[in-house]
This record gives C-alpha cells, sequence and structure tokens, in this order.
C-alpha cells in the first residue's frame, strides 16, 4: 500500500471510528452497527470493505458471518511509511 491509498483509507471519520472499536477484537458487522450507534448496516459495510481492500482489517468467517479486527501491523507499517516519507531526517530515540 502506499500512502495515499492508506490516507484515502483513513481520511473518513466514521472510518477512524470504526478502525478504533476493532483494535484487539473481532467484531462482526452488526456489532459495530451497534457499537457507531446513528449508522446504518450498509453504510458499516461498505466502510469496512475500503478497510478490508486497503489492508487495514483482516477478516475471519464463522458460519454467514464475518469478523473484522484491526490489522496493527499493516497500521503501524504504514505510519512508519509516512515517516520515512515525510520526516526522514527525525531519528527515533527509544530511552530505557
Amino acid at each position: 500500500m502506499n500512502s495515499v491509498q492508506f490516507g484515502k483509507a483513513i481520511a473518513d471519520e466514521t472510518r477512524q471510528k470504526i478502525m478504533r472499536h476493532l483494535c484487539c477484537q473481532w467484531l462482526c458487522v452488526s456489532d459495530v452497527v451497534e457499537k457507531l450507534g446513528q449508522v446504518s448496516q450498509p453504510t458499516v459495510s461498505h466502510h469496512l470493505s475500503i478497510l478490508r481492500d486497503a489492508g487495514l482489517v483482516n477478516t475471519r468467517r464463522e458460519g454467514k458471518q464475518i469478523f473484522y479486527t484491526l490489522n496493527q501491523d499493516s497500521v503501524a507499517l504504514c505510519c512508519g511509511m509516512l515517516m520515512q516519507t515525510f520526516a526522514p531526517e527525525v531519528d527515533l530515540v527509544i530511552e530505557n
């Protein structure tokens, strides 16, 4: 994924909310709809599709339901890529 694709995927506020809800847990579409409140199921499904196509969520199927979770490795990789692109001179120092 390039920085433009990543930026487009996370540019929407609803997708950002979905990503926060999917962090560290598996949720199906109806769970996400419930957590978001006033967002319809088709809208949530559309946003999840965009996040899936961008590689920002992982999926698993259980019967007829698909469960989603945030692909934290991909998010970290994309954020690191942005740092290398736009702030390559910044040295990251980790203090003990």
